[in-house]
């Protein structure tokens, strides 16, 4: 056994749900028009052992691949770039989503998602801009939400590799890894713990990693529970969610409300989009 292998190593896989598209042209607030999300959340999934998770994801691919069934279906054809190279939930169709879940139930996978709601961030934006003349930097909202999704999970391992799904054409890699390096700190700074084992952050396509592919139908779960009330998903994969955090829902605590294993997520439970 080598030096590397008697370590402890953690892979993040870390992606959104939702848009940041606020306004029209003219200023005019467009959440929840067709097409325009009500909610924005970031996640990442912590895949225990991302080799067997592949291996069991691509043999499924495989056999789908295949079957006469969707020997026509479009987005089973690999000139279009969507379920033949990677699962993807909004893309792939609803007999391929039923056994992508039938696996990762399977996976022992760990979730963590940060939640705003659109309308309370275009409140801000319009405040800003009326306070400065400055608007809102869309970047900065997915930063947050990266440092706080990470704030309590990088103490427990030797070495972190963070995977993240690209955004746009920037890999903006410095400023993720500011982001890493302020949950570090902020977890110093209340639990007292050292958090300063190295974190290698590699911007990717899911069809790289199966680890992007499998926190994009946790990601996709949880927000047809927020956005259309729709429960069927997100309860086939509850278990595996660890910590959901509801920033915008300020009801009983100013920091948002919080679900995990002391309080459990369920639809009644959710504060209206």
């Amino acid at each position: 056994m080598n030096k590397e292998s008697e370590h402890i190593l953690k892979h993040y896989y870390v992606d959104e749900a939702g848009d940041l598209t606020l306004f029209d042209k003219k200023g005019k607030i467009i959440i929840g028009n067709e097409g325009v999300s009500k909610c924005f959340m970031v996640g990442f999934a912590s895949v225990e052992n991302p080799a067997t998770a592949s291996k069991l994801l691509e043999q499924l691919r495989k056999e789908l691949l295949l079957d006469p069934y969707f020997k026509n279906v479009p987005s089973m054809q690999p000139a279009r770039k969507r379920t033949a190279i990677a699962f993807h939930a909004k893309d792939d169709l609803q007999e391929v989503r039923r056994d992508v879940f039938k696996v990762l139930v399977k996976l022992n996978v760990k979730v963590q998602v940060a939640i705003r709601r659109k309308i309370e961030i275009a409140n801000s934006a319009k405040f800003l801009f009326k306070l400065t003349g400055k608007k809102l930097n869309k970047n900065d909202i997915y930063d947050d939400l990266v440092k706080r999704i990470f704030r309590n999970s990088l103490h427990k391992a030797d070495k972190y590799f963070i995977y993240f799904a690209r955004r746009g054409k920037s890999d903006r890699n410095k400023a993720l890894d500011n982001a890493i390096q302020k949950a570090k700190q902020n977890f110093q700074l209340k639990y007292k713990i050292e958090a300063d084992k190295p974190a290698i952050i590699i911007p990717a396509y899911p069809h790289e990693y199966i680890g992007l592919q499998i926190i994009d139908y946790y990601l996709w779960a949880l927000q047809r529970l927020f956005e259309r009330g729709e429960d069927r998903f997100y309860n086939l994969l509850a278990k595996d969610f660890r910590l959901i955090m509801d920033l915008d829902d300020t009801r009983n605590n100013v920091y948002g409300e919080w679900y995990s294993d002391s309080n459990k997520l369920s639809l009644k439970k959710i504060k209206p989009v």
